[in-house]
């Protein structure tokens, strides 16, 4: 048999994590450190493998419920290489120092299991109640695989040039920057006709650090709607905490 498919062939790597191609994440185990992925994640592997779903204490179900911010993982040991995906997103590799990360945790792929999460709420100035406001922070030192949709910009954060990002379209952020969750931004002059820019709630980054921005304001989709196919889901912005507000007023 002949075809152009047998050009994607494995990655040939020494590294623990290897971008098999920009959707793909090859993951190689030796039998001694473990890894955690998101659950569903494993499209393929080969070698002795076991997955098993991760353990959650009492106070990750609690946060969890509470702020729906969380991560349902799966912990992949033995030895061999596993490759993982989640809707042809975009991966990226990650190493966290002692620094950390904050990131939605719709975007976490998979990371090493000796890494720290913890669900932290976003400073806002306005105290926007929902679970919009709510992020994981992953501390200590390892790797992290990222998703995005399409390929991110990486901004530079500096004393003197803060960023401002669309709370649907961040990703990721450096755990030591400071953050404020900026009012919908709008129109100066109100009487004019263009009106309304249908920009919502924007994140302020301040200090020393990155933020993490994708080409697109909607996550990947997180669960089914039986007979509806898949629903996507939102962040904090427009769609958002800004949008859950308007419903708790309703309810």
């Amino acid at each position: 048999m002949q075809s152009p498919l047998f050009s994607y062939t494995e990655q040939q790597s020494q590294d623990r994590y290897t971008i098999q191609n920009p959707q793909l994440l090859r993951v190689s185990l030796t039998g001694h450190d473990d890894i955690l992925a998101r659950k569903g994640a494993m499209v393929a592997y080969q070698g002795l493998m076991e997955f098993d779903g991760e353990y959650q204490s009492q106070g990750q179900r609690r946060a969890r419920a509470h702020t729906g911010e969380g991560l349902e993982l799966m912990r992949c040991s033995g030895q061999g290489t596993i490759y993982f995906a989640n809707l042809a997103q975009y991966i990226h590799i990650v190493d966290v120092d002692h620094d950390g990360i904050t990131v939605d945790s719709a975007y976490v792929l998979a990371l090493d299991s000796a890494l720290h999460t913890e669900v932290i709420a976003v400073d806002s100035q306005y105290g926007i109640s929902g679970t919009g406001k709510y992020q994981l922070s992953i501390t200590g030192t390892g790797k992290v695989a990222l998703m995005t949709s399409g390929q991110p910009l990486m901004m530079q954060v500096t004393p003197d040039k803060y960023v401002n990002a669309d709370a649907d379209a961040i990703v990721a952020w450096s755990s030591s920057l400071r953050v404020q969750m900026q009012a919908q931004t709008h129109s100066s002059g109100v009487w004019r006709r263009r009106g309304n820019t249908g920009e919502g709630w924007e994140l302020s980054f301040l200090g020393q650090g990155f933020a993490l921005v994708q080409p697109s304001e909607v996550l990947p989709p997180q669960s089914h709607d039986t007979g509806q196919g898949i629903r996507a889901q939102y962040g904090m912005g427009q769609q958002g905490a800004h949008g859950q507000n308007q419903n708790n007023a309703w309810n």
